[in-house]
């Protein structure tokens, strides 16, 4: 029983050191500030400028469905069913002014970043290719120099120590051919 109790514990310890789990408890804290903010605009300059057109509050805008709605001091219905469309319309802007803020001041400046880093390593990736293709087309180059100054083989081969080349050096001097 204690061991399958460390294991359990094991397996949590090891949930919560995993980056992702951190990386979500913060994006939550910062998530939960950033509300506090937006609904602050909202209903400090968002309602305000709504009640020009209206009533000054924008959560008082409200419908009734049956029958004359009548409302008490606290703010409760006596009689009628209210559609509080007004609420409705407030957490829409709420919501709408976080979406418009995260995209354009976190999801587009990182998108600009990583297109820019994907460009740049595409660069660096290409240019090690090319590097790695006129290695290569050097390498050719000094076999055709080589096999061409030791003259007509009957061989097929096409790599080093094809040929028949008579004498004691490496085969890097020239060959008189007569």
């Amino acid at each position: 029983m204690a061991e399958k109790k460390e294991n359990v514990m094991a397996g949590f310890k090891a949930f919560l050191m995993r980056g992702n789990v951190i990386d979500l408890a913060v994006a939550v804290v910062i998530g939960a500030a950033f509300t506090n903010i937006v609904n602050s605009v909202v209903k400090g300059v968002i309602n305000p400028l709504v009640g020009a057109f209206g009533t000054k509050d924008l959560e008082s805008y409200q419908s009734c469905l049956k029958g004359p709605c009548q409302v008490d001091d606290a703010g409760n219905a006596v009689s009628g069913i209210p559609i509080m469309w007004g609420t409705v319309l407030s957490s829409i802007l709420s919501f709408l002014i976080t979406a418009a803020v995260v995209y354009f001041l976190m999801v587009l400046p990182m998108a600009k970043i990583l297109a820019k880093r994907a460009a740049h390593d595409k660069a660096k990736e290409g240019v090690a290719e090319t590097m790695e293709i006129s290695e290569l087309e050097v390498l050719k180059e000094i076999r055709d120099h080589l096999v061409s100054q030791r003259g007509p083989s009957t061989g097929t081969g096409t790599g080093a120590g094809t040929g028949g080349g008579s004498g004691t050096g490496g085969g890097s001097g020239a060959h008189p051919t007569s």
